[in-house]
C-alpha cells in the first residue's frame, strides 16, 4: 500500500482499526497518526506478528475496507 494514500485515509481508517485490532489502544492509534511504519510496529509489538505479516495484514483489512466503501456508494440501476 502506497504509504501517503494510508496517511490520507487515516482518520477514515482510525475507527475501523479499533475494531480489527482490539488490543490497540486509543493512546496506540494516536501514536500511529497515519504513518503506516508506525502502525506495522505496534501489530508487531502487541500481536507478535512479524513485519511482513503485519504490513500484509494492514494492507488486506484497508483493501478490504476500501472495497466495502465503493459496495456501498455505487449506484444500482434502478435505484
Amino acid at each position: 500500500m502506497n504509504k501517503d494514500v494510508f496517511a490520507g485515509k487515516w482518520k477514515q481508517i482510525r475507527g475501523e482499526a479499533k475494531a480489527w485490532w482490539g488490543k490497540l489502544t486509543d493512546d496506540d492509534l494516536e501514536r500511529a497518526a497515519g504513518k503506516f511504519d508506525v502502525l506495522a510496529g505496534l501489530l508487531q509489538e502487541k500481536y507478535g506478528y512479524t513485519h511482513q505479516r503485519a504490513t500484509d495484514e494492514i494492507d488486506r483489512r484497508v483493501t478490504e475496507y476500501e472495497a466495502n466503501l465503493n459496495k456501498k456508494t455505487v449506484p444500482r440501476p434502478g435505484k
